[in-house]
């Protein structure tokens, strides 16, 4: 038993050691967060929410940016997916998700570098209006899953497959 245990490790440390490093730096700063049309319910629930999406941000660039590659972003408005409605047995508000017109949106202004040289910049509305549609179950239980995985999209559309199109240099998928 313990030998494959140990095998196991081995094998586990050669292919990590294997994978290129990819470490993308994202900095999220968030724009007069309290007018945003709605990250929650509750100051702590804002709070989370807020930081959620920026933890997320952080891990698609560590994953997909080179090492001398900064994303900045800066939130300029978040309109969650679904509508609170109130809850007398929850004792707080619940987050209903009807695949309508509740779709996730998040305006934003960003900018890539590249050794300190600006690469790519913008400002848009990203949005999902089709989000309540082929979700993996297995992220059913996940906070923001919808935002999550329209952030994911964005990111892989507006920075990663622009490298194919050789219109930004040094990406590494």
């Amino acid at each position: 038993m313990r030998v494959h245990t140990r095998n196991f490790l081995l094998a586990c440390l050669t292919a990590a050691a294997a994978s290129p490093v990819v470490a993308g730096v994202a900095e999220v700063s968030f724009v007069d967060s309290a007018r945003f049309a709605d990250t929650g319910s509750t100051p702590w629930e804002r709070q989370a929410n807020l930081n959620t999406l920026t933890g997320h941000l952080q891990v698609l660039a560590k994953r997909h940016l080179s090492a001398d590659q900064v994303l900045k972003i800066e939130v300029l408005n978040v309109d969650l997916a679904g509508e609170p409605q109130p809850s007398r047995r929850a004792g707080r508000d619940l987050r209903i998700v009807r695949g309508k017109a509740d779709w996730p949106r998040i305006q934003l202004r960003y900018t890539l570098e590249a050794a300190g040289k600006p690469l790519l910049s913008g400002e848009e509305t990203v949005a999902d209006m089709d989000y309540s549609h082929g979700l993996q179950s297995d992220r059913y239980t996940e906070p923001l899953r919808y935002e999550k995985r329209m952030l994911e999209h964005w990111f892989k559309t507006r920075l990663i497959e622009r490298r194919a199109d050789n219109r930004l240099p040094c990406l590494r998928c």
